[in-house]
């Protein structure tokens, strides 16, 4: 599929698309025409992907380090790319970390978007802090396709697991793809409702591709990486070298991007301190339909009044959602 790549063969491209001589950092790779990026704001500029993960995960390693510091560092400077910060050497060294870590993990087959070269989704700008380089597996040209993003409680309740594959079947069968989190509960019946009516999901993870939460969600994470799209913003050696109580603060970072990839978010149950919320309130601020299903109404909560009356549209069921989305899949 388009859009997959090997870590061996990342490649170089200047901004006249021809391809570059030499090798990526660390020797020994070849050129590989899928995954080469172009650079359209410099004049011969060669951007290597392998050198910008390594840039990007250099920048990442420091403790004080955040989403919001890492964005506005680079609102300063408004053309540069992961590696205007860092020293080549120590992007090459981070860049040969990420590369043994995927090796272990049989990430074997993996590519990156960098913001400003490539095919970097112009609509992940919309974020209050975007994010400046994606890893991702899979069939990349799902992040250009009409989505919507289906999220929820980590334990639905039975009426809530049905109402989750009545919407994603609907939404399947007008060729919206399915996006989640890969979370327990509703996430999980989306993106497995999705791959059985022979749909298209995309998962945004909380964790580096190396790694899998929940662990009983390895097999679909292995699936949705293998014929549908995995994407994590997640810096893999910050992850795997700070407190596993702090790295809890990726998930709802990620869900985030899931709101800005995707034309509308649907709350199908959540409570008050869910991370649902959060990709609520991101909805709104990026200008994206938020739904909220009636039933949330009903459970004595106080945040589906909270958003309704920011904008979020109160529905029932699918024809609802329908009406407030274009046409032009229908």
């Amino acid at each position: 599929m388009d859009g997959f790549a090997d870590f061996r063969t990342l490649g170089l491209r200047s901004r006249s698309g021809a391809e570059t001589s030499g090798a990526a950092p660390g020797g020994g790779m070849t050129v590989a025409p899928e995954l080469a990026l172009e650079r359209m704001d410099f004049d011969a500029r060669a951007i290597s992907p392998l050198h910008e993960l390594g840039a990007y995960e250099a920048l990442w390693d420091k403790p004080d380090t955040t989403f919001k510091t890492l964005s506005e560092k680079f609102a300063s400077r408004p053309n540069a790319v992961p590696s205007d910060f860092v020293p080549p050497s120590k992007a090459t060294e981070y860049a040969a970390f990420v590369q043994r870590r995927f090796q272990e993990a049989d990430v074997t087959r993996f590519g990156v978007r960098v913001h400003g070269a490539g095919e970097y989704p112009r609509k992940l700008r919309d974020a209050a802090h975007p994010i400046e380089l994606l890893y991702f597996q899979g069939w990349w040209d799902l992040a250009e396709s009409r989505s919507i993003a289906v999220v929820g409680t980590r334990k639905p309740t039975r009426e809530g697991i049905a109402r989750t594959r009545r919407l994603v079947k609907a939404l399947v069968k007008d060729n919206f793809t399915i996006v989640s989190g890969l979370a327990t509960g509703v996430d999980t019946v989306a993106h497995e409702t999705a791959i059985a009516e022979g749909g298209r999901t995309i998962a945004v993870i909380g964790t580096p591709l190396s790694h899998t939460y929940p662990k009983e969600n390895a097999e679909l994470q292995r699936r949705i990486a293998s014929e549908f799209l995995l994407i994590s913003q997640v810096p893999v050696k910050r992850y795997e070298r700070q407190d596993y109580r702090k790295n809890r603060l990726f998930f709802p970072e990620r869900n985030i991007t899931m709101s800005a990839l995707t034309e509308g978010t649907i709350i199908v149950e959540a409570g008050e301190t869910s991370g649902t919320l959060i990709q609520a309130r991101a909805a709104l601020h990026q200008g994206r339909k938020l739904f909220i299903l009636d039933n949330c109404f009903h459970k004595g909560l106080s945040w589906p009044r909270k958003f309704a009356e920011k904008g979020a549209i109160r529905v029932m069921d699918y024809d609802d959602i329908r009406q407030h989305l274009s046409p032009t899949a229908h």
